[in-house]
């Protein structure tokens, strides 16, 4: 009796302790379900289905409020230019969208969702922060059974990260993406992969499947959302755009060294240095170590970037920029985008037809359209009246229209300096460079003339312009400065072929610019501008493609008689300082007032 006295209070106490204990660990088990469930809620809202009537469809997530989505090529191409999409919002609502631009080697496509300005966009975060390990889940429309317009998720973990895929036969490369056992089955393609906070780190793309059943097997890819976004600025210019190679191979060699065992001498690695046998040390700010990861690397970034690259020689450490040069040519990329077969994607097999049994194993599947260039299916939808001026058709586009309203923004920048097309046509600047030296630079309708380093120079502008360097070690500065003035006075439609080509960096790797290109005689140039206040910061002047251009960065704007010009110029070529320029008088005038 006395025993069970004293043990009857210790029996209940520890109840009550597994009570509070049971109690504590439901309660984190419910605070963790709600927050995934907030998170899957957060997440859905900016997932959208995207609808390719009889070529079926696939998934895409919103990235900005004005409607811009992410989906893959492999998705979007065979929807056509106009497209319908849902979103999960008030129990669904469908849009039409639009074709923006293409990535067809890196299976990503941007389009335009229509109709408001304030959609639900995704939370973006840096993939490079994420882990094998992490919880992640896919949204998305698997098997295209979302008719009530409402998207499903899979639940999972990152299986890992900085997975390299070869192209197997077809434009695609999946490079540095993440892998997941987050089911991504057909129909999931170009949705969205989210961390566990519904944040967006990735674009479903790729499925491992079964061979025959096509039934997910837990090994899933996602494009990384750095990647995509890295080529974000080139897709919204409305092109179809290619990759990048540094113009040199690479291989392990027998102390487990990167090395390079081939290089172009035509690339610009190759000006910067780059010889063969050399140790890539570091490439996009990243450490490399394997072929694989070089390779991740260069993926991620688009054709024309410059990107930072060190290597190794006989112990020494080299530390430089390069500009990576595209991997097709446009013809090659037109033509391989419109007769490439159909990527392996997680998109539902054919179904054979009444009365016809499936293909067995080692049997010759049925085959899909094959589209042809542009973004055809089979019977082109109708665009719908409302939209249909928002597509532009024009070869190496994807859509024209958005490069032609960013070109119209540029264009609009430029003339908020000054009413440059009404200017005489000859200008002239009084300079003084860094040792002192002055002179005059006459900048006339055909010729530029001025004295430089007590060497007097004459350009005119006709005959063979890329033999037409002058000062001797500029690069061509004296070319620059009328392609520069033809670029401010001329119409975009006069000056030449003029394009956007999206945004890029330059030496300074963390900054992006607008970037527009011109093409005038053999002469092409890129002008850099501000994305804030959309001044003209560089001009780049290449007399060839396969060669350094003279660069001039301009600063120090100031007015002068109406117009707003810079007052110092940074004159670069190649690896070195050419000079400075500080501009001490500027003579611009209306037409009819000369210089």
């Amino acid at each position: 009796m006395l025993r069970t006295v004293h043990i009857a209070p210790l029996v209940a106490l520890s109840l009550l302790f597994a009570y509070h204990a049971n109690a504590a660990e439901i309660d984190l088990v419910l605070k963790a379900e709600q927050a995934r469930i907030a998170a899957v809620a957060k997440a859905s809202a900016s997932t959208i289905s995207v609808f390719a009537g009889a070529a079926g469809g696939g998934s895409g997530v919103i990235i900005s409020a004005d409607g811009y989505a992410v989906t893959n090529f492999h998705v979007a191409d065979p929807a056509g230019n106009f497209m319908k999409c849902s979103m999960p919002e008030d129990g669904g609502k469908v849009y039409d969208a639009v074709i923006v631009g293409v990535d067809p080697v890196g299976d990503v496509a941007v389009i335009k969702m229509l109709g408001r300005d304030d959609f639900p966009a995704a939370e973006i975060v840096d993939s490079n922060s994420v882990q094998a390990g992490d919880w992640c889940f896919a949204v998305g429309n698997p098997f295209l059974l979302a008719t009530d317009l409402q998207p499903t998720v899979t639940w999972g973990i990152v299986s890992g990260v900085h997975r390299y895929q070869y192209p197997a036969g077809t434009l695609l490369e999946y490079t540095d993406c993440l892998q997941t056992n987050a089911a991504i089955n057909p129909g999931n393609s170009g949705g969205p992969l989210f961390n566990d906070k519904g944040q967006l780190i990735g674009i479903n793309g790729r499925g491992s499947f079964e061979k025959r059943g096509r039934v997910n097997v837990g090994v899933g890819y996602a494009i990384s959302i750095n990647q995509v976004m890295n080529f974000l600025g080139y897709l919204k210019s409305g092109r179809i755009i290619d990759h990048a190679t540094l113009g040199a191979t690479v291989t392990t060699d027998t102390e487990g060294r990167v090395v390079v065992t081939n290089i172009l001498s035509s690339s610009d690695a190759y000006r910067r240095g780059l010889r063969y046998g050399d140790e890539i040390v570091s490439f996009g700010n990243r450490e490399i170590t394997t072929v694989n990861g070089f390779k991740n690397i260069l993926g991620i970034y688009p054709r024309g970037w410059s990107i930072p690259l060190s290597y190794r020689r006989e112990g020494k450490r080299y530390d430089t920029v390069v500009r990576l040069a595209g991997v097709h040519s446009r013809r090659e990329l037109l033509e391989k985008t419109g007769n490439a077969p159909i990527p392996p994607s997680p998109e539902e097999a054919p179904q054979p037809e009444d009365g016809k049994e499936a293909p067995k194993e080692g049997e010759e599947k049925p085959k899909r359209p094959i589209p042809v260039p542009g973004h055809p299916q089979t019977e082109e939808a109708k665009p719908p009246e409302e939209w249909k001026h928002l597509y532009q058709d024009k070869t190496g586009y994807a859509n024209y229209h958005f490069n032609q309203e960013h070109q119209k923004r540029l264009r609009k920048a430029l003339d908020a300096m000054g009413d440059w097309s009404q200017t005489s046509d000859n200008w002239e600047l009084q300079y003084s460079l860094v040792d002192n030296d002055n002179g005059v630079i006459h900048i006339g309708p055909m010729t530029v003339e001025g004295k430089m380093a007590g060497v007097n120079h004459n350009v005119e502008i006709a005959g063979d312009l890329t033999e037409k360097l002058e000062p001797a070690g500029s690069g061509g500065l004296f070319l620059a400065l009328y392609t520069w003035k033809r670029l401010l006075r001329e119409k975009f439609d006069t000056f030449g072929e003029v394009y956007y080509l999206g945004t890029a960096p330059r030496r300074d790797f963390d900054v992006q610019y607008d970037v527009l290109v011109g093409l005038y005689d053999a002469l092409e140039i890129r002008a850099y501008f501000d994305q804030k206040t959309g001044q003209l910061m560089v001009l780049e002047m290449f007399p060839e493609t396969d060669s350094d251009p003279c660069e001039i960065e301009f600063s120090e704007y100031r007015e002068t008689d109406g117009y707003t010009l810079p007052h110092r110029m940074v004159v670069r070529y190649g690896d070195d300082p050419f000079d400075i320029i500080t501009v001490k008088k500027w003579s611009v005038k209306p037409a009819g007032e000369g210089a």
